[in-house]
């Protein structure tokens, strides 16, 4: 039994995979050979390329531009408004261009209108806060803000800024986070 729920008004390419449990809400669109886990939400108006592929449990807010070469792993929440890339130098007058391709990994968290510019690495568990502009690598439980945006802390899988001991100030976890910022 397929328990996935597609709304009236969405455009689903019969050729992409949905996985069980998925909902996808009024006017998303989704091209065909796109992959999508199981137990996801796709809000209102996601726009979701041919190739892309989603994992399993995330949340697609609405109005999201997911475009073919980005990979989203599992766990993953995308807030309202996000755009990601796959032109690293776009121009409308060329015909040769090459999709750059971008990775999302585990548990991490993009805010609300930010832009991911394509070929960077999403770091697992890490944290893009809203109108955050991402033009390189995001490390691990990194939490990054600004435009550029740049590490400002780090946070812990459930979400919450670490302190100076790399404790959660919420769960009191420990993540340990060596002096470049990469997770031991």
């Amino acid at each position: 039994m397929n328990s996935v729920f597609i709304h009236p008004t969405a455009n689903v390419s019969e050729s992409s995979l949905i996985g069980e449990g998925t909902k996808v809400w009024v006017n998303v669109q989704i091209r065909e050979n796109a992959e999508i886990g199981n137990s996801c939400i796709i809000s209102k108006d996601v726009y979701i390329d041919h190739g892309v592929k989603i994992g399993n449990h995330c949340k697609i807010q609405n109005s999201v531009s997911i475009y073919n070469g980005v990979t989203i792993e599992d766990d993953v929440f995308v807030g309202p408004n996000v755009a990601f890339t796959n032109d690293k130098v776009p121009r409308a007058f060329n015909t040769e261009w090459k999709i750059t391709p971008t990775l999302v990994e585990k548990g991490s968290s993009i805010g609300a209108n930010s832009t991911v510019v394509c070929g960077v690495v999403i770091g697992s568990y890490s944290m893009i806060a809203a109108g955050s502009v991402v033009t390189k690598n995001v490390p691990k439980h990194a939490l990054m803000m600004g435009n550029p945006s740049k590490v400002v802390g780090y946070v812990c899988e459930c979400g919450h800024r670490l302190d100076y001991q790399n404790k959660c100030t919420v769960c009191g976890k420990i993540t340990n986070i060596n002096g470049s910022g990469e997770v031991i």
